[in-house]
């Protein structure tokens, strides 16, 4: 018998939740991972951050250095866990898991959206961690409720965006040792080709092409602007929005036809 399209909606979107709360379980594993993956975005707070406040050099208008990083540096921690989040589906083939998750009634776009939704609570913890660390610096946080659930929506947003190209990648490379090598090389020029550290302003005009169809930008154009008391868009917060939707949407797909491709 054919479900109704709510009927259908409603359970796609419990098959990806209950992917996700497993995915998400596996935390209560190993907590310690959220605290050392924070040690990076920690240090370039607190030292990298520091000194440029000091130093003065790059322009950020009428935001202090600092404040201006802080959203920055949120998404380099959400780039960082996603973007390597693809290597626990070859773990997972390795071990024998995948095969019994292919073998679920489960639509394949709910198998991935489901570990890209896991993808984005673990960015919210990450989010948790960095706004603590903020505010002790003295970042001038904006803490009404409409603003903390954009800076939510963006998180989850933005860390299925590169948990979703993550899983791409590994269904396309198969191994542990390749699947490193492409992460390790993407994570730096997708950080750095964007607007965590410095404005698009100030860069040169062929880097201000990259930065523009860099998804990374527009995640943290969305969280400078709700992030921050006194932080305004580059774009507009439409935009920003519908870049990263858009986005997923098209990696959800992408990724769902390639998704059997990692146990072959």
């Amino acid at each position: 018998m054919t479900l109704r399209p709510w009927a259908a909606l409603w359970e796609f979107l419990y098959k990806t939740w209950v992917i996700a709360e497993l995915e998400a379980r596996k935390l209560r594993h190993d907590p310690t991972e959220l605290f050392t993956r924070a040690v990076q975005p920690a240090l370039w707070l607190l030292i990298f951050g520091q000194v440029f406040a000091r130093v003065r050099a790059i322009p950020t208008g009428d935001l202090s250095y600092l404040d201006f990083m802080a959203p920055g540096i949120l998404a380099q921690s959400v780039l960082f866990i996603a973007i390597f989040y693809g290597i626990s589906v070859i773990w997972e083939r390795d071990l024998g898991v995948l095969h019994k998750i292919m073998a679920s009634p489960a639509p394949r776009a709910a198998l991935v959206s489901g570990k890209a939704l896991s993808a984005g609570i673990r960015g919210l913890t990450q989010a948790i961690i960095i706004y603590a660390l903020a505010a002790l610096l003295g970042v001038d946080l904006n803490w009404q409720p409409q603003a903390l659930l954009g800076v939510t929506v963006a998180v989850i947003l933005g860390a299925a965006n590169f948990s979703l190209f993550s899983l791409i990648i590994a269904c396309l490379v198969k191994t542990r040792e390749r699947f490193m090598g492409i992460g390790q090389v993407l994570t730096m020029p997708l950080f750095f080709a964007s607007n965590a550290i410095y404005p698009i302003a100030i860069m040169p005009a062929w880097l201000q092409v990259v930065a523009r169809v860099n998804p990374l930008t527009y995640i943290v154009d969305a969280l400078r602007a709700l992030m921050l008391s006194g932080g305004a868009p580059a774009f507009s917060l439409g935009v920003d929005f519908a870049v990263m939707s858009v986005t997923t949407l098209v990696l959800v797909i992408i990724a769902a036809r390639l998704y059997p491709r990692v146990i072959v």
